[in-house]
């Protein structure tokens, strides 16, 4: 029997298929039982309108056979077969599919456009050459008398001979490798747990039943003495579940199914807290079935975290991480999207980035943030456990970018607030804004407590105006991104022009300003190098004094990069210090300043500069010397 070659250079394609295609040894797996869910399909059509087959959905199966003694792991279907032309045609000649010549021939016709087949490329099978070296294919064609064997060994090519099988279907035979000295295992698919598990990894939701026999150990009830207690025993099983959750009818599944779901899909001990399901159909037709969880995965906040949706198509798992079907602002939602309609890559691994793919992604988009305002306004309780656990990525996705996603995530926004509620979205703060009122007010720190006590925060709570409290470092950098919502500007509880003064006020102020000019230029010199500017306050109330920054960046900004950057800070603040001129404090100044109790006056400057550090919640420069300027005064 004469050894043919593979046609179009076969060993170096077969040796591409191999090495560069498929980066995953295991999806051989995968692509031999699509291509037998492919058979059966063809079969499966053909019998609709042939009725001496005899046949109906229920007959069809796909079978795995393990022989671990001689290294043969084998597939099996009982679909349409191949004949012997078929099998040249199809395996001796790389990149030949007949599933894709098959799909063409019924689309030639506007109704027979029923079946829907993965095989586009007809590389798939060549995967079996990754973990066999001596690959054996039995088929017999429906409605043929005889079955062929095709049979190669690789690249060196193939022979084809007449053979026996009993009924309609093809059978894979793989010799597996040995285990290579490189590391390579192939021992792992010899194993029953190993097959089935890949199975239900990647093709748990072929329509048929992939049925193989699988190794249980039960106790031995005619224990003789001496013997094991405990024996094993082989029973078939179907190891797939064929029709997924996704693709049922909505109303049929309950919540706690698809709680269940998602929690053994996606290793969580925790229920979701939202469930999407998509069903769309038109130019591009996809099902998805998304989950918000509950709380974030323990890496969800390092590099080592993987966003992405799974992605299948007619229930074979392409990507069990697809990152272009979800953008990064929404990369904590989990779930599977099954679509017929996105172009794959000639190893279905990967995805060509299409416009189909880019159409479902903002489908999924607009379908999450609807939900998540859903949520937001009909239960509050469980929006806040979601905005507990991913508000640092809402805020960060809007500040990333230069602000390319902020208006898509503004109105997710919560934020501490002086309000009775305790917390707010910027849609609430607009709708109850006092009528006199032009601003949005915030004012930022460590926690709640210590920003309320700011001595900047008083004058705008004297005028019983709403103040969204920042404690996250990076909502500083939010509300400057923002810069306003709704028609309403952000301001800062820092700014001088944040509350309007009337004209008897500014009058009395610049009278004040004018007079102690001096003495706040004295001051400004005494704190060169730590201080940009030294005035006479228009913010503070009750309170002495305080420490305001001008340009940009804010005291908390800078506190956070040099969070950031080990305690470096990697901009400074331009430091303003502020001194109340109706105060005890600005009086004691004055009088020193004019009797030119220079002295005295210097250490009352040092200390009102520590005063509006420890204020600030900034380091004093040096604690030792700040006390013992305390206690001099005090003699």
């Amino acid at each position: 029997m004469a050894k043919k070659q593979f046609k179009t250079e076969s060993k170096r394609i077969l040796d591409l298929m191999i090495n560069s295609i498929y980066t995953n040894k295991d999806i051989f797996l995968r692509e031999l039982i699509s291509n037998a869910s492919d058979a059966i399909d063809k079969l499966a059509f053909i019998s609709l309108t042939d009725d001496s087959l005899g046949l109906s959905r229920s007959d069809f199966e796909i079978r795995v056979d393990i022989d671990k003694e001689n290294r043969i792991l084998t597939i099996s279907d009982n679909g349409i077969g191949m004949d012997r032309s078929e099998l040249e045609s199809n395996l001796g000649t790389i990149a030949k599919s007949g599933t894709k010549q098959f799909k063409d021939e019924l689309e030639k016709d506007d109704d027979q456009k029923l079946l829907d087949v993965i095989g586009q490329f007809g590389v798939g099978f060549y995967s079996a050459f990754m973990v066999s070296d001596h690959v054996i294919v039995i088929s017999k064609k429906y409605n043929e008398e005889h079955a062929n064997q095709w049979e190669s060994f690789g690249n060196d090519g193939y022979t084809i001979k007449e053979a026996e099988r009993d009924s309609v279907g093809t059978d894979v035979i793989l010799h597996i490798r040995s285990n290579s000295e490189e590391g390579d295992e192939f021992d792992k698919y010899l194993e029953d747990y190993t097959i089935s598990s890949l199975i239900r990894k990647y093709s748990d939701y072929i329509r048929y039943p992939i049925k193989m026999m699988m190794e249980h150990s039960r106790k031995n009830e005619n224990k003789e003495d001496g013997g094991d207690e405990w024996e094993t025993y082989l029973e078939e099983e179907t190891v797939n579940s064929m029709v997924p959750i996704w693709q049922r009818n909505k109303k049929d599944v309950d919540q706690e199914e698809y709680d269940e779901f998602y929690k053994n899909k996606f290793f969580d001990f925790e229920k979701p807290i939202a469930t999407v399901t998509v069903n769309a159909e038109g130019l591009i037709s996809y099902k998805a079935l998304l989950f918000i969880p509950g709380r974030a995965p323990y890496d969800y906040y390092t590099r080592e975290y993987e966003k992405g949706l799974q992605l299948y198509s007619n229930g074979v798992m392409i990507m069990e991480k697809c990152a272009d079907l979800i953008p990064d602002y929404y990369s904590f939602v989990k779930g599977v999207v099954d679509t017929p309609d996105v172009s794959l890559n000639i190893s279905r691994e990967m995805l060509q980035h299409t416009r189909q793919l880019t159409t479902i992604r903002n489908n999924i988009e607009k379908r999450i943030t609807n939900e998540l305002q859903r949520i937001q306004e009909e239960d509050r309780e469980t929006y806040k456990k979601f905005w507990d656990a991913f508000a640092t990525q809402i805020k960060y996705s809007i500040v990333d970018n230069y602000g390319a996603n902020k208006d898509k995530l503004a109105d997710l926004l919560m934020f501490a607030t002086t309000h009775e509620s305790g917390f707010a979205t910027l849609k609430e703060y607009t709708d109850r804004m006092k009528d006199d009122q032009k601003y949005i007010y915030y004012a930022a720190g460590e926690n709640f407590d210590r920003i309320t006590k700011l001595p900047q925060v008083e004058r705008i709570m004297d005028k019983e105006y709403e103040i969204l409290v920042l404690t996250d470092e990076v909502d500083e950098f939010v509300i400057k991104m923002l810069d306003q919502f709704n028609e309403h500007s952000f301001k800062s509880v820092d700014d001088e022009d944040a509350i309007e003064t009337t004209e008897d006020e500014k009058e009395k102020f610049e009278k004040t300003v004018s007079e102690s000019e001096d003495l706040m230029k004295y001051i400004k010199n005494k704190l060169e190098g730590k201080v940009s500017d030294v005035r006479v306050s228009k913010i503070l109330r009750s309170h002495s004094v305080c420490l305001t920054s001008e340009g940009p960046v804010s005291i908390e900004m800078e506190k956070y990069m040099a969070k950031r950057n080990s305690g470096v800070p990697g901009f400074s603040t331009e430091k303003v210090l502020e001194i109340n001129p109706d105060s005890d404090v600005f009086s004691a100044l004055s009088e020193r300043f004019a009797n030119e109790e220079y002295d005295l006056l210097d250490k009352y400057i040092e200390l009102l500069y520590g005063q509006a550090l420890l204020i600030a919640e900034l380091p004093l420069e040096d604690p030792s010397a700040y006390s013992d300027l305390i206690c001099s005064l005090m003699k």
